[in-house]
């Protein structure tokens, strides 16, 4: 990655859908997004590009998801992901997954502020 984002910095959006396919093709044609999906360990991965930028992912929902319906993600950059969950329980917040690794890419978790907002946080890594 040339340039690393600075910490409390967004720095990823990520749409989680049960549709994969007709998502794909609306954004394609809003958009003008192109998109490449590739085998990320057990789980099929997007990317959306504009032109040559990468601006985004998308993954399945698979039955683990409940419930839960689609939804955009977006990813703050932080320096320390694990003091970070440690220190949103700290400030009131809910940890909804805990630091987690993502290989190649980074260390994320999930939170929700104190109001229920919710947000990934990350610790990308120097790759």
């Amino acid at each position: 990655m040339a340039d690393m984002p600075k910490h409390g910095h967004f720095c990823w959006n990520e749409l989680a859908t049960k549709d994969t396919a007709a998502a794909g093709k609306f954004y394609a044609e809003l958009l003008g997004w192109t998109s490449n999906t590739e085998e990320m360990g057990p789980i099929k991965y997007t990317m959306f590009k504009a032109g040559e930028d990468d601006v985004g992912g998308m993954l399945e929902m698979t039955e683990e998801w409940g419930d839960m319906p689609p939804h955009w993600m977006a990813y703050i950059a932080v320096d320390d992901v694990d003091a970070s969950a440690k220190r949103a329980e700290e400030l009131g917040g809910k940890v909804c997954v805990p630091p987690t690794d993502i290989p190649p890419v980074g260390r994320f978790c999930v939170v929700n502020d104190p109001t229920g907002g919710t947000v990934s946080l990350i610790t990308l890594s120097s790759k």
